[in-house]
Parts: C-alpha cells; sequence; structure tokens
C-alpha cells in the first residue's frame, strides 16, 4: 500500500476513536447528573441532554461532539488529503460517535458530530444547516424534524457552496437519516420527543 493510503488508514481509525468518545457521557458524569442513556429518549447526545438537564449542559454537550472531530479532520487536510478522503475520515467520525465499541456500539445520532465535520470541510454548508436546525427547532419544537430537515438540506447547499464535498456530504446524510429512523417511525405515529 502506498504511504497516501496508510495515512488515510490512520487518520480514518484516529476518527472513529474520537468520535467513539461520547462528550453527554462526560459531561452528565461530571455535572452529577443522570446518565442521558437511562433518561428521556435515552440518546446520549445534545438534544435529549436539553431536555432532561437544561440549556448549560447541552451547550458543553453540543462543543465536545462538534470539537472532538476536529484535529484529525485539520491533520487530513495538513497532509493533503483530497476531499473525498477527508470525507471517509469525516465519516469514521460519525461512524465513533453513532457507533462506539466501548458503549456496546450504541452512541448517539452523529447531529453534533456531523455539524462539527462539515464546520471544517465546508463551513458555510455547516452554518446554513445550523441556521435552519435553529429555525425549526425553534419553531417546531423537536429535534428531530430540525435533524432530519438540516441533513436533507447539506447536500442540496453543498452542490451551491462546496461542490467538491457533495458525495461526501451525502454520506453524513445518509448515516444522520439511518440513524433517526425510529424518529421517524414515531413522527408518522406522533409520539417524537418535544424539545
Amino acid at each position: 500500500m502506498g504511504e497516501g493510503l496508510w495515512w488515510l488508514l490512520g487518520l480514518a481509525a484516529l476518527g472513529y476513536l474520537s468520535g467513539s468518545w461520547l462528550g453527554a457521557l462526560w459531561v452528565c458524569r461530571l455535572a452529577g447528573v443522570a446518565d442521558p442513556r437511562r433518561v428521556g429518549s435515552g440518546n446520549p447526545g445534545f438534544s435529549n441532554v436539553l431536555r432532561v438537564h437544561g440549556r448549560r449542559l447541552a451547550l458543553a454537550t453540543l462543543l465536545l461532539d462538534a470539537f472532538k472531530g476536529m484535529p484529525v479532520l485539520w491533520l487530513g487536510m495538513a497532509a493533503g488529503l483530497e476531499p473525498w478522503a477527508q470525507g471517509v475520515v469525516g465519516l469514521a467520525v460519525l461512524l465513533g460517535h453513532s457507533y462506539p465499541p466501548w458503549h456496546r456500539f450504541r452512541g448517539g445520532k452523529a447531529v453534533a458530530s456531523a455539524f462539527g465535520v462539515l464546520l471544517v470541510l465546508t463551513p458555510w454548508v455547516a452554518l446554513c444547516c445550523a441556521a435552519l436546525w435553529g429555525l425549526l427547532a425553534w419553531r417546531v419544537r423537536t429535534a428531530a424534524v430540525a435533524s432530519l430537515a438540516s441533513a436533507g438540506i447539506a447536500p442540496l447547499a453543498s452542490l451551491w457552496l462546496a461542490p467538491d464535498y457533495v458525495l461526501v456530504v451525502m454520506a453524513f446524510t445518509g448515516l444522520v437519516l439511518l440513524r433517526h429512523l425510529l424518529n421517524i417511525r414515531r413522527l408518522k405515529m406522533g409520539g417524537e420527543h418535544s424539545l
């Protein structure tokens, strides 16, 4: 294998490991509050922490989950990885967050982590998606609706703002939608959790 492929595999492995560190668990442990996997929706992520523990801990969770994949992505960019290869590293971060080996492969929905990855790779796409998420969360009061709409708009935004990353963003969107299948079922039945 060529040196570039070894770099990519190493960074992807590092991305997976960094992604598997769940911010919500550490924030809640340090604050001495209930494990988010045992309360509310049971999801170890920003939205559930917001619902059950409030804005301060939710913001800390969001920042940690968004930031944790950034260093490895910066390394990949500094190493001169092409957009598709940067996307592989970013996807590894999201897979680590969604399927962490230390927690029986039961992680979060990858929305905050996807925001952090997009903020490095396609900052304007990330900001557009964040603005839409915030607007919908405020108006509809349902994190799943805001997350699904933001994920859905990301490939369209990347066509306009970051065309080199369209396929990468589509892969991220696919994972986020996959992680929200249960939420989609609950939305159809009118039983989705409100913020």
